[in-house]
């Protein structure tokens, strides 16, 4: 199951179009509520969630999402359930999937030390020892993904098709939504 995790003030698109495109996949996903099971994003787009956090099982989480904005960010970084979440991802070797400015969460945690990753441009003083892949819409290093911005939102949900469901079934969601980017 993909969980990806809002707190108020997420990017609508960062975290709606990677759930979008991996439903049309077949995959499972659970949009998760840190706040609550009411989400507003960061343009006043109220989303309910599927799950809370309180509700989320961790075990059957095999890939974690974290969509940007910077509000959402800050939620995300200062609840100690969620690091504690990203951390057992991470010890598990689970998937770990940040866009825009949520790969700093990653690099706060020392798990881009030495990788290639992007984040939102201008935040590459934030990702410590990553190495900052700049322009790349979306960059997969081991099992850490990583997406640029709300405009790279459709390869970034791409490629966690891809690494999850394989390539074939990510060119049939590209074909038929008809994204051409």
């Amino acid at each position: 199951m993909v969980a990806i995790l809002l707190g108020t003030g997420f990017e609508e698109s960062e975290a709606l179009v990677p759930a979008d495109l991996l439903r049309r996949a077949g995959v499972e996903v659970r949009l998760v509520g840190v706040d609550g099971p009411a989400v507003t994003s960061a343009h006043g787009v109220t989303v309910t969630a599927d799950l809370t956090l309180a509700e989320l099982d961790r075990e059957a989480v095999d890939m974690l999402v974290l969509p940007g904005g910077l509000g959402g960010v800050e939620v995300l970084q200062g609840d100690r359930h969620v690091q504690a979440l990203i951390q057992h991802c991470y010890d598990e070797g689970r998937w770990l999937a940040a866009i825009c400015a949520a790969p700093t969460i990653l690099a706060n945690l020392g798990f881009l030390d030495r990788r290639r990753a992007v984040c939102y441009p201008g935040m590459e003083e934030l990702m410590g020892s990553a190495v900052a892949q700049k322009g790349a819409p979306v960059v997969a290093d081991g099992h850490i993904i990583t997406g640029e911005a709300a405009g790279s939102s459709f390869p970034f949900g791409l490629k966690l098709v891809e690494v999850l469901k394989g390539a074939e079934a990510a060119r049939q969601v590209c074909h038929a939504v008809h994204y051409h980017g």
